[in-house]
Parts: structure tokens; C-alpha cells; sequence
């Protein structure tokens, strides 16, 4: 196994640097050259513009996805000052999730506890540029 993978990389190495045309040479630093400018950005749930909001929470609901990057949207939620988890803000009308405060068993999607201590995650309450809107519900939480 170490041998195919040590003889796939010198011959990976013999079409990088082009040993053979010097017309191939000059294409491939171009095209190295134009990829090493490439920065990924990786878009926060705010970013999106409303048509691809409304395709990833169609996509979250289709799957039973309740989460954030990862943070799953219900549970023991802490509310800091500086370094949430997210930053949400909470709105009447167009939330993306609507949330009900609940003292015990926060288990389905939208369902927080607020909690001084052991969170699942930490929000931070902002007026402006959010991760995400919440609208605090009695009833029916979830994403929208």
C-alpha cells in the first residue's frame, strides 16, 4: 500500500511540474498560482440572502435538522455578555426559529432552558447583525 501511494505521488509530482513540455510548465504555475489566492469564507446563517435562508431551513426541516453550525437549537442555553456560541435577536415578525422558554426537559426542537450553569450552549442577545432571529413563542416552537 505504501508503495501505490509513493508512486502515485511522483508521478503526481511528474504533472505538476511539467517534466516534459515547457508549454504545461507555464499553464500549471498559473493555475497554482491563481488557487493559492483562494480563500474560503464560510457564510454565517445571517449572510445568506432570504431565497437561500428559505432553502436551508426547508432543507433543516425536510431532514429533521434542528441545529446551527453543529449546535443543536434546543436544550440549556446560558445568555453571556462576550463569546456566545450565537448571537441571536429577538424579533415579532420573520424569526428563523421561534423559541419556548421551558423550565424542565428542553428535548424538542425551539425548547429552551435558561440556566446559570452546564449549558449546551451560550447566546449572546444583540440588536444587530445576528446569527439568528428568534421570536419568543407559548406555543409551537421550532424552525420556521
Amino acid at each position: 500500500m505504501k508503495y501505490i501511494f509513493k508512486i502515485s505521488i511522483v508521478f503526481l509530482a511528474f504533472v505538476m511540474f511539467g517534466f516534459g513540455e515547457n508549454s504545461n510548465r507555464k499553464n500549471i504555475a498559473t493555475n497554482s498560482i491563481s488557487l493559492e489566492n483562494c480563500v474560503e469564507v464560510e457564510k454565517t446563517f445571517a449572510d445568506l440572502s432570504p431565497h437561500e435562508k428559505k432553502e436551508a431551513i426547508t432543507h433543516m426541516l425536510a431532514n429533521g435538522e434542528c441545529s446551527w453550525k453543529g449546535i443543536s437549537l434546543h436544550g440549556k442555553v446560558k445568555v453571556v455578555d462576550a463569546f456566545p456560541d450565537i448571537k441571536v435577536q429577538f424579533v415579532n415578525a420573520f424569526p428563523d426559529i421561534k423559541v419556548k422558554w421551558v423550565n424542565a426537559f428542553p428535548n424538542d426542537c425551539g425548547e429552551w432552558q435558561k440556566v446559570n450553569a452546564f449549558p449546551d450552549f451560550t447566546i449572546q442577545i444583540v440588536d444587530a447583525f445576528p446569527d439568528l432571529k428568534v421570536k419568543e413563542v407559548s406555543s409551537f416552537p421550532g424552525m420556521n
